[in-house]
């Protein structure tokens, strides 16, 4: 873990630390976190790393790096017996008083574990705590070492050299595992490939780093790294980079947005990479997809959905991305789209609620919202993806899905997912897909429309109407928020409205019918475990990992995670809950929301409930221990997770 002041570096010295060891080969998995200003808060970031795939964080780590006062404060008590504690000795004097970024109640919880074993209020009564436990303390002096690097390239100035502390932190933790340098400095490379100048001095600092932590402490850590063989090609991504990708790979060449955390990262990642030349070993579809795609920020959400459905009546694949608040007040425009059988996608990251809640942290709170935004009943497809591979190829389905079924669709990405960075096999271009469904190009048969008005709403056995775009010769129709005929216009007749109404939400049984079940569920374990956990969303890495160690210790679970929520599979999940011995809900929110959603459409009662609401993202750990009480029938029907700083 690497921590420090927001807008400190810290992004981007674990960004380097997880370059330099995803192009060693080894598996990584990142989880950033940080609080809702733009400057001079806490923010910290934790990389784990293993020879095998890592999908979750752990609560407890190895090797804390910090630049300042108050990681080393906050986070000490996390590390591990045998782990290690590098730290700037300039601040051990430092009051945990002065310290002014810190909460009262994490103060005052700080106050009592030091008053608890007799120690000062300060950084050296907590590492202090630290070498009591175990922990090996590696004092760093930063500035003292770079002012030696800044005599080598004439820079004296404080300020420059201060930049590079963080780079140091990362050099002194690879030093402290032997990890070559070489590795760390090619990442530094990758990481300023557009500054040389930037890239030699950093790389100087790294090497200074190298030589002090082996001079002052050479084989003092326990713990080591090494490269090891790739025998796959991988991509080392972050979750809102992953969806921009997979959006301009899927045709996408609209997007709208609002500015709002953590949705806009996804829209940044797009206007930098807004001109689209894909060549090499892709698909002859995808090949063709040159051109641009256009990024618009908008004035407010409102503005932003309404644009974006502006854009799909021409015939573009258009999408919007936002969070919770923006998400209430798209919920007009959801409802228009969905009477004018518009194909729109929106992406929706989750964070804490209700309203500005926790602007920048984890929650799973907008099932509900997401499946009932609007008022009157709209069709909608609703699909949550639970990790960042699925999320990729989630991205074409849900394009596809809004141009089959010509209706809105909510792709659903938890910020636990956005703000995650993780390696995995090269995600495969080719198996993207395009199906437009039922879209008429060219013109329009005179024998087709009444006097050159087109029936664009045309009641059909599966409800799915050929759609021309907007200047369509012989296409007209009209669109409005009211109800209307065939062709568009406003009409109250009950006749009418009944067979419009059956019309749009016979689509959703015809996509319940054609939907495979692979991109419904996935089902993991074996089929008679006697524990069933069912889950959405990113807790899906986590869970998984858990599973792992339960196994070791006898513990056998199986797993049902729900991807399609609406239209909702019924039967696929009565069938795999008929077996179940116990279900287990476990999910990110208060009310254990997907635990009702499965109640309402099947009946099946839930065994027990774990949840969590705090605002940081479930650990390997936490639900390792939940379901291990679940097991050996000593937990509470409800089990709350509080862990995370």
């Amino acid at each position: 873990m690497i921590g420090g002041a927001q807008g400190s570096g810290v992004d981007t010295s674990a960004n380097i630390f997880a370059k330099a060891a995803a192009q060693g080969g080894l598996h990584v998995f990142g989880k950033r976190e940080y609080y809702s200003n733009i400057k001079g808060e806490h923010s910290y970031f934790q990389v784990r790393l293993s020879k095998k795939i890592v999908r979750s964080h752990v609560d407890t780590i190895d090797l804390l790096a910090t630049f300042d006062d108050e990681t080393a404060v906050r986070h000490a008590w996390e590390v591990r017996k045998d782990g290690g504690i590098i730290y700037d000795p300039t601040v051990g004097g430092n009051n945990i008083d002065d310290i002014h970024t810190i909460e009262a109640p994490v103060r005052a919880r700080l106050y009592s574990e030091l008053d608890s074993q007799h120690l000062p209020h300060s950084v050296e009564g907590v590492l202090e705590v630290a070498r009591r436990k175990g922990v090996h303390i590696y004092p760093m002096p930063y500035m003292d070492v770079l002012k030696k690097v800044g005599e080598q390239f004439g820079e004296s100035s404080l300020s420059s050299l201060t930049r590079m502390i963080n780079v140091m932190a990362v050099a002194a933790s690879f030093a402290l595992t032997d990890y070559p340098q070489d590795q760390v400095n090619e990442a530094l490379r990758k990481q300023f490939k557009s500054k040389p100048k930037v890239v030699e001095i950093n790389i100087a600092a790294v090497t200074a780093a190298y030589d002090y932590m082996r001079d002052k402490y050479n084989g003092g850590f326990g713990h080591k790294l090494a490269p090891i063989p790739m025998a796959e090609k991988r991509i080392f991504v972050r979750g809102s980079s992953t969806v921009g990708i997979a959006k301009i790979l899927s045709g996408c060449r609209l997007q709208t947005y609002y500015p709002i955390t953590p949705a806009s990262d996804e829209s940044e990642y797009l206007e930098a990479h807004e001109i689209i030349d894909l060549d090499g070993a892709l698909s002859n579809e995808a090949q063709a997809m040159k051109g641009s795609i256009a990024v618009v920020q908008t004035e407010d959400e409102i503005a932003a959905i309404t644009m974006a459905i502006g854009g799909a009546l021409t015939g573009v694949r258009a999408s919007t991305s936002t969070s919770g608040p923006g998400f209430s007040l798209m919920a007009e425009g959801i409802g228009w789209a969905g009477i004018n059988e518009v194909p729109l996608v929106v992406t929706l990251y989750q964070r804490g609620g209700p309203s500005t809640g926790l602007p920048t942290r984890h929650e799973q709170g907008d099932l509900r919202f997401a499946l009932h935004s609007g008022h009157g009943d709209i069709p909608r497809v609703v699909l949550a993806s639970g990790d960042l591979e699925e999320a990729f190829y989630d991205v074409t389905r849900a394009f596809n899905y809004a141009e089959k079924y010509q209706l809105p669709v909510i792709h659903i990405v938890d910020k636990a997912m956005a703000n995650s960075d993780q390696t995995y096999k090269m995600f495969d271009p080719n198996l993207i897909k395009i199906e437009r469904g039922l879209m008429i190009s060219g013109t329009i048969p005179e024998n087709e429309s009444d006097h050159g008005e087109f029936h664009r709403f045309k009641e059909t056995p599966s409800g799915i109407s050929p759609r021309p775009v907007i200047g369509t010769q012989g296409g007209i129709y009209w669109n409005t928020g009211d109800e209307h005929d065939e062709k568009g216009h406003i009409s109250e007749d009950p006749t009418n409205r009944v067979m419009m109404m059956d019309k749009r939400m016979r689509k959703l049984d015809v996509a319940s019918k054609e939907i495979p079940a692979e991109e419904k569920f996935h089902f993991f374990g074996p089929k008679d475990a006697p524990i069933t956990i069912v889950s959405w969303g990113s807790t899906k890495g986590a869970i998984l990992d858990a599973m792992e160690s339960l196994k070791e210790d006898g513990i056998i679970v199986n797993f049902l995670q729900l991807r399609l929520i609406a239209p909702f599979p019924v039967d696929e999940v009565k069938e795999i809950l008929s077996r179940a011995k116990k279900v287990v809900d476990i999910e990110m929110n208060f009310s254990a929301q997907l635990g009702g959603v499965i109640r309402e459409n099947t009946c099946f009662p839930l065994d027990q409930y774990v949840v969590k609401y705090n605002g940081r993202s479930m650990s390997q750990e936490e639900i390792y221990d939940a379901v291990r009480h679940i097991a050996d029938g000593s937990a509470p029907k409800r089990v709350v997770l509080t862990n995370g700083a």
